[in-house]
């Protein structure tokens, strides 16, 4: 079939394999190194525990068949490894189905590990990328063209995580509608990155600008991807363009890289090719029967699977970062339908004195990525997920984020767990446990640019209240 393949995207396909992969290989690491203070045998929500209550159907993994703490860390560390083969050109190495092999192991091995992974792996990027991996088990290698379905179908996942995420703020908080969203924005998102106290000085028009920027990048760019060549090309860049100022304004996991990662199959290398001293493209075989037919079968499987999100875009109700299966298939996307005007962070401080009293010294602990000390300058964090920074920002928001897991959290610190420890950029009691742990409520607000030359510090907080009370560990419980 002359239509199954197009050889002037095969640069395209290349360059996203490749950095999928290398995404592919931070969310594997990033897996590796915190899983067991989060969700293993001993940590915060166990994974046994939860796949004793929750059935097959609603959450299929490896880590059904067995789990053990030694097993998770040969899945994750494998990913990193096969992750790493594949973006140093593995797959073009071998015949199709053997790339195609490596390439579902991957997204098979990171389903598995969302799937048990509960609230630390309740993000949207997590059902992005595996989507996104998904497709790319059927992208093939340099033995074929790229096939033009499968690259309709990146479009599609495109359009659907920028539309989705324009029309979730036009429905959402008014504040997008009347351009002031960016005055609060920069400074209340999750995990400010180190540009975040300057993009949050600029001056008010400016903000606005870059509102009614956003609206048309999400909301009117993407329709352009269904367009012919070069518009597409130029649509796809435009989002690349925006997502990068994303990039530099904040810290978000691998979103906006993935975004990026996705807009590139819908550049056309004929076009780049007539503007950059690129290589002519490979002479492709024809395309093997059962490949070709795989493609159109997984075609029509996204068509059908596509209702529902097609459905929830058009809906009032419209909800953000939903899977419809327990596969992450074809899901929709969203962010940010709401903007906080303050920040609300929890401040977890220790003590090592025996009694708590009004004079207790009270010393805190320090996270990686997320506000604590006054006067350390935010973090470059992306694409690397600090979780547990993250839901402590929600559980400024609401207490309720926190309840499955804050005082498991508390009493690991009580106990200088060292995997617990690990997630933190300091512990203040390195050489035994603190006595007792408790959690304070501050407010945040960047410094001034006054404030700033006086203090040296990024924040101001001041104290709103109490969230947790002063508790001790279960080795000496009459103290609480």
């Amino acid at each position: 079939m002359e239509w199954f393949g197009d050889s002037g995207y095969w640069l395209s396909r290349l360059v996203f394999q490749r950095a999928l992969a290398a995404l592919y290989l931070v969310a594997f690491l990033a897996a590796a190194n915190q899983f067991r203070a989060l969700i293993g045998e001993r940590g915060m929500l166990p994974v046994p525990e939860f796949v004793a209550r929750v059935p097959w159907r609603q959450a299929p993994s490896v880590f059904r068949w067995h789990y053990s703490d030694r097993f998770f860390a040969a899945v994750a560390w494998g990913g990193v490894l096969l992750s790493a083969a594949m973006a140093a050109g593995a797959g073009d190495a071998v015949p199709l189905w053997t790339a195609m092999l490596m390439w579902a192991v991957l997204w098979a091995a990171y389903l598995s590990i969302v799937n048990v992974g509960q609230t630390w792996y309740a993000f949207g990027w997590e059902s992005l990328l595996l989507e996104a991996g998904f497709l790319a088990v059927f992208l093939g290698n340099e033995r074929t063209a790229p096939p033009v379905l499968l690259l309709w179908l990146l479009r599609w996942l495109l359009f659907r995580v920028e539309f989705g995420a324009g029309l979730i703020k036009m429905r959402g908080d008014h504040c997008w509608r009347d351009l002031t969203c960016l005055y609060y924005h920069h400074e209340t998102q999750p995990m400010p990155s180190p540009l975040s106290w300057y993009f949050h000085h600029l001056p008010k028009p400016l903000h606005r600008v870059e509102t009614a920027a956003n609206h048309v990048a999400q909301l009117a760019v993407p329709i352009a991807l269904f367009t012919p060549q070069p518009v597409a090309s130029v649509a796809a860049l435009v989002i690349v363009a925006t997502q990068l100022w994303l990039v530099v304004s904040g810290n978000f996991a691998w979103l906006n890289w993935l975004t990026i990662v996705l807009a590139l199959p819908a550049v056309s290398g004929t076009l780049a090719a007539g503007l950059l001293p690129l290589p002519d493209p490979p002479e492709f075989a024809a395309p093997p029967v059962w490949y070709e037919a795989l493609v159109i079968a997984v075609a029509a499987l996204v068509a059908v699977l596509s209702y529902w999100p097609a459905r929830n875009l058009l809906s009032r109700a419209q909800a953000m970062n939903r899977s419809f299966n327990a596969l992450h298939l074809v899901n929709t996307y969203g962010a940010f339908g709401s903007i906080n005007r303050t920040r609300r962070e929890v401040v977890v401080e220790g003590t090592d004195e025996p009694e708590v009293t009004p004079e207790t010294v009270w010393r805190g602990y320090e996270f990686k990525g997320k506000p604590g000390e006054p006067r350390r300058r935010p973090p470059q964090v992306a694409p690397y997920h600090l979780r547990l920074d993250w839901l402590m920002w929600f559980a400024g928001i609401s207490s309720a984020y926190a309840r499955p897991w804050f005082l498991p959290f508390a009493e690991r610190l009580l106990e200088n767990d060292r995997a617990t420890l690990k997630l933190l950029r300091s512990n203040p009691f390195p050489a035994q446990p603190p006595t007792y742990v408790r959690a304070l409520v501050y407010e945040y607000r960047f410094t001034s640019r006054q404030e700033r030359r006086e203090t040296g510090a990024w924040w101001h907080r001041t104290l709103v209240g109490e969230f947790l009370p002063p508790v001790a560990s279960a080795r000496d419980e009459s103290r609480t």
